[in-house]
């Protein structure tokens, strides 16, 4: 049997190569390169936009355990990923060329898969998982508001990316917070008198004017540098400036503020700025960016950019299972159900491509545990119809409490792990 899977991001390869595991010939679209995105410039799949990080990989986040238990369901993402990772502490982060290219050349290779070039601007009869992302063509953003109802907008920002060799090494240095093995990050310190002239011309810098029918709702998770520190004087110094865990090597004290920058590729001749996700002009960026103590002569390889993402009103229109209510056989994936990050848009797609799978092998869908991130999160998008429904990521919250209360962070977190992997794998061995 052929099923389709419109959208070769995170999701749409994720729902593919699950599809095709179980048996389905799958035909696969995806607009590029005949057609791009506001936020897209490579060809291939799969294609990281904000960051090359896919977030941390240690149990007692909930990054890490979603991750772990996108490994129990065969994830392709990850599997890829950990061919192609470039040091970055405790997270994963990948090179973004490898990454895709890989990706690219997987589905391509296999038998089951027919990539189809081209826009798709038509709504699907059935059999079809959607996952075109948070930046869908006009054309089809159109065809799928005329069958789901209203979408809500919302805006995501993506940091700037210099060079190694453009960074001042007599004020910047590698070293990882509160002296952890390894020297991932690029670290450069602020005294206060640096931080107070950077701050004041952060706040007040010139940012892309948006257009008059826009309403700025930013997602906290990437939330314009220049916005959050609007919110006051220490807003960034207790957020992506704070300089907890280092020591000056000018001074021998601790920083008042610190900036860093996460190798971008595996030869960490590029760094991105954490945490810096901004919509300041071009020149702007370039001006106020230079004032940070060892990026005084940064050369930008990419310039923070704004851009608008939409999704649907999903509690309204789709079950936990991710299916359009209603339909025969559509689902929709990834961050266009409102579930935020990279791996969290991955793991919807392999949840929407198992549940077509066995919906269309006559057998119930999976029955998500509530303990577990992805079924967590596939509750957040699905319950509740008449909240304002808003993006979620990945998060410790969405998870029942444990049993018996435990004070300690770590060990709550570390204990919400391993009931959700149990439970987990209790319903993946019981199918």
């Amino acid at each position: 049997m052929t099923v389709g899977v419109i959208g070769a991001g995170l999701a749409g390869v994720e729902a593919a190569h699950a599809l095709s595991k179980r048996g389905f010939c799958v035909k696969l679209h995806e607009m590029k390169p005949q057609k791009l995105t506001p936020a897209h410039s490579y060809r291939g799949f799969a294609e990281l936009v904000c960051s090359n990080s896919l977030k941390s990989d240690n149990l007692t986040s909930a990054a890490g355990l979603l991750k772990a238990e996108m490994r129990l369901l065969g994830s392709l993402v990850l599997e890829v990923a950990e061919l192609t990772k470039v040091s970055a502490g405790g997270a994963l982060a990948v090179d973004r060329e490898a990454f895709s290219d890989e990706i690219t050349k997987r589905l391509k290779a296999d038998p089951n898969i027919e990539i189809i070039t081209g826009e798709v601007t038509g709504f699907p009869l059935e059999n079809t998982i959607i996952a075109t992302g948070p930046l869908t063509s006009g054309a089809f953003a159109y065809a799928i508001k005329q069958k789901c109802g209203g979408f809500l907008n919302f805006y995501d920002a993506a940091a700037p990316i210099v060079t190694h060799e453009s960074v001042n090494f007599n004020k910047a240095f590698f070293g990882n917070r509160y002296g952890k093995d390894g020297a991932d990050y690029l670290n450069c310190p602020f005294t206060e008198e640096e931080y107070e002239t950077f701050y004041k011309e952060l706040i007040n810098a010139e940012t892309v004017p948006l257009r008059v029918f826009e309403n700025l709702t930013v997602y906290e998770g990437c939330m314009p540098v220049e916005i959050l520190a609007k919110r006051g004087r220490d807003s960034v110094r207790f957020g992506c400036m704070k300089p907890v865990g280092f020591t000056d090597p000018r001074t021998d004290k601790r920083p008042y503020a610190l900036v860093q920058l996460r190798p971008e590729n595996s030869k960490r001749t590029l760094f991105n700025i954490v945490g810096f996700q901004t919509n300041l002009k071009f020149g702007e960026q370039e001006r106020v960016f230079r004032l940070i103590p060892g990026l005084e002569k940064a050369e930008f390889m990419r310039y923070g950019v704004m851009h608008r993402n939409t999704f649907l009103d999903s509690p309204r229109v789709l079950n936990r299972y991710f299916m359009l209510k209603g339909s025969k056989n559509i689902y929709f994936a990834g961050q266009i159900t409102g579930t935020e990050g990279y791996a969290e848009s991955a793991a919807g797609g392999i949840i929407a491509g198992i549940s077509l799978a066995r919906a269309l092998s006559g057998k119930e869908p999976p029955e998500l545990p509530e303990t577990s991130i992805i079924g967590a999160l596939s509750r957040y998008i699905s319950d509740d119809e008449s909240r304002d429904f808003q993006p979620m990521g990945a998060n410790m919250g969405l998870l029942p409490p444990p049993g018996a209360p435990i004070k300690n962070k770590q060990e709550r977190y570390a204990a919400l792990s391993a009931r959700a992997l149990t439970d987990l794998k209790a319903i993946l061995f019981s199918h």
